[in-house]
């Protein structure tokens, strides 16, 4: 079985957003999450990004670690 080491480059490029240093600083400065709110619902994603998200982590997929990364991170 392969194993990957994902980064947040990489997931926001999954996700098909830019995955340009400066883009993923702005993502992270404009946009937040509530201690209640799941990333997987965040009004800021598009469904299809949500459904990666989610179905990511019920896989318990390579991408859940970035994943949990950038909702610690949406989070500060």
């Amino acid at each position: 079985m392969e194993t990957f080491n994902h980064n947040l480059s990489s997931l926001f490029s999954q996700l098909g957003l830019n995955n340009s240093k400066e883009f993923i600083e702005n993502f992270l400065t404009e946009h937040r999450l509530e201690q209640h709110e799941k990333l997987i619902e965040a009004n800021f994603l598009q469904p299809s990004q949500q459904r990666f998200l989610k179905e990511s982590q019920e896989q318990d997929a390579d991408w859940c670690e970035v994943i949990d990364q950038l909702d610690a991170l949406l989070r500060k």
